[in-house]
């Protein structure tokens, strides 16, 4: 019987002593493997214990069901790309569009590394996105975004710089996840980031109407007209 997709996905407890949360490390990295391995749809929790080396009944005493501890490897998955964003896009010392062309440069580059994991994540989904705490955990990336937008378009109006952010981040995430599901080189992972992010500033410069050099690179430093 498939799971209930409206299924609790946070943690019974939380681990406070350092043997709970060396058992919650332990089963959450035998779940990486079970799911590399068998993939989403024939992960189970009696895989992952067998997998973790503990009880079914030791694993339930943290996660309810499978749909929690796969939500539990997306909300970390999302974390990092969160901590990546904000890493990059609230340094004020550099220009917007310089921002924008690094974090474009490093996403890519993180998509491509963790291919097959964010592709199991992904089948995974199902068991969990409509919960409130995934929308919650995605919204944290979205708000930091939307400051962005705001420092980099400072006299749009809000439809558009919320326009632009829904832009970039859905191209961003759609099509890096395309081109990292083939097997890609240094090389061509820097002339597709370097393409993509000058895309992303020209369209910028242009709603900002102004001219601006895009890209922190001599391979991509692109002029964009006057609006």
């Amino acid at each position: 019987m498939p799971e209930r997709r409206n299924a609790p996905i946070s943690l019974r407890k939380q681990p406070k002593q350092s043997r709970s949360n060396e058992l919650v490390a332990i089963i959450l990295e035998a779940a990486v493997q079970v799911l590399a391995r068998e993939g989403a749809h024939r992960f189970t929790t009696a895989r992952v214990a067998e997998r973790a080396g503990v009880s079914v009944g030791s694993l339930y005493q943290y996660f309810p069901n499978k749909a929690a501890i796969l939500f539990r490897l997306q909300s970390d998955e999302w974390r990092q790309t969160t901590e990546l964003l904000r890493g990059i896009l609230e340094d004020v010392q550099r220009p917007p569009l310089e921002r924008l062309h690094t974090l474009v440069h490093a996403f890519v580059r993180s998509e491509c590394d963790e291919a097959e994991m964010r592709g199991a994540l992904n089948d995974a989904a199902p068991f969990y996105r409509d919960a409130p705490e995934a929308q919650e955990a995605r919204a944290s990336g979205t708000r930091t975004v939307q400051i962005f937008m705001q420092e980099a378009l400072p006299n749009a109006s809000e439809a558009t710089r919320a326009l632009a952010g829904d832009l970039i981040t859905t191209t961003l995430s759609k099509v890096g996840k395309h081109f990292s599901e083939t097997p890609r080189t240094p090389a061509e992972i820097e002339a597709y980031a370097d393409a993509m992010a000058d895309m992303f500033c020209a369209y910028l410069s242009v709603l900002a109407g102004h001219k601006s050099e895009c890209g922190a690179s001599g391979a991509s430093q692109l002029k964009c007209g006057q609006k």
